[in-house]
């Protein structure tokens, strides 16, 4: 049973174990679900999708295997407007009996191709085009007894009998545009807990334990709550031309937040030298100095520059090559200094990387982190993450 599925599983580059399709199969024969195609997506991919950027792929294997299409994209293609929610129309139960659907799975199909080949505009509250609250069987919240649901949010009536929706996790391909939740999917693989801080969590093992010895009298037991252990010192490049990456630099940056425990970050311009900063409106008057900072934290911390590397080679190679101060010593010293202390490294640029072959700068940044620089993109993450933790 199910083998079928199993291989198209595999076909699409899911890592399936015979192991988990057993689990599934056990899952099954216990009735956790039961004739619902919607609810044995969702349970066919929390028993045999172990990462969250395998989604996409699994959403291409079940279209693939359980309707005959290729791909699930089929409602990209359809404008936003056109399932925007509007007017609902209020149906008794007597018109809802009324209604009839296609009869067959194959029926419904051809029907929703020829509309969407046909349909030209928006429809609300009708009975036969790709629209909203209506009872065609194309859309989003309307009511019919055989439909296709296509960029609803939530269920409503519970009778679709395929849910089209556009993928919510499309983003997380490798080199997509990356965005808040995607960056911590990423930053996750950077993960080493320890128990820390005040005992505030149950520890229930310990609890039945404790209220067992005492005769059946509730003995609560409490721990310290579990926290990543991984300490980063973050360094950000800002002003300039890092002015085009704000947005993704914020997102990481705030993803880098909720993920580490341990995060400090400061901030430099162009190349680090003597001197970084906690706040952009003080950097004159508050810098917090480089060797300060080697001083402070150890060296099991992970070291991680963002920046895009865009400068003048004398700001690397040169003393007073900085574009905004006298520097003593050049950028290329301070960097070694901070790499010789933080063994554990990574560039994150967020240009494209068909760009870096253009720059000289890049490729002497490249050769100080002796070639730990990576996109700021989720295969980028994904690399920088693993060179931070071997």
């Amino acid at each position: 049973m199910l083998i079928q599925f199993f291989q198209t599983l595999r076909k699409h580059g899911l890592s399936v174990s015979l192991t988990e399709l057993l689990d599934l199969l056990a899952a099954l024969d216990k009735q956790v679900i039961f004739a619902d195609t919607e609810a044995f997506y969702y349970l066919a991919r929390l028993v045999l999708v172990k990462d969250e950027r395998d989604y996409d792929k699994f959403d291409r294997a079940f279209a693939d295997y359980f309707e005959g299409v290729a791909q699930v994209e089929i409602a990209a293609s359809i404008p936003d407007e056109w399932l925007q929610p509007g007017l609902l129309k209020q149906l008794s139960e007597e018109q809802k009996a009324a209604l009839q659907g296609p009869g067959s799975l194959d029926e419904l199909l051809k029907q929703f191709r020829e509309r969407l080949s046909e349909q030209q505009k928006r429809h609300a509250g009708g009975n036969k085009w790709i629209g909203t609250g209506g009872t065609s069987p194309f859309g989003a919240y309307g009511y019919n007894p055989e439909g296709i649901r296509i960029g609803q949010e939530g269920s409503g009536a519970r009778r679709a009998v395929k849910v089209w929706d556009k993928r919510e996790f499309r983003d997380l391909d490798s080199d997509a545009e990356l965005n808040n939740r995607s960056i911590k999917i990423a930053l996750r693989q950077l993960r080493r807990f320890a128990r820390t801080g005040a005992s505030q969590e149950l520890d229930l093992p310990a609890t039945i334990t404790a209220t067992s010895q005492q005769g059946g009298w509730l003995d609560l037991q409490w721990q310290a709550e579990r926290h990543n252990a991984i300490k980063v010192l973050l360094f950000l490049d800002v002003g300039g031309s890092m002015d085009d990456y704000i947005q993704e630099c914020e997102q990481l940056f705030s993803a880098a937040k909720a993920e580490f425990k341990h995060l400090e970050f400061f901030y430099f311009h162009n190349c680090v030298y003597e001197g970084v900063w906690k706040h952009n409106q003080r950097r004159r008057e508050q810098q917090t100095s480089v060797l300060d900072i080697i001083h402070t934290y150890g060296s099991d911390y992970k070291l991680i520059f963002v920046g895009d590397a865009t400068m003048g080679p004398y700001e690397i190679s040169y003393p007073g090559g900085s574009v905004e101060h006298w520097n003593e010593e050049p950028g290329a010293a301070w960097m070694q200094r901070l790499l010789q202390q933080y063994s554990k490294a990574a560039w994150l640029n967020p240009q494209p990387e068909t760009w870096w072959p253009h720059y000289q700068s890049i490729d002497m940044i490249q050769q100080l982190m002796t070639q730990r620089m990576y996109p700021l993109t989720l295969d980028g993450l994904n690399r920088a993450m693993r060179a931070l933790l071997n």
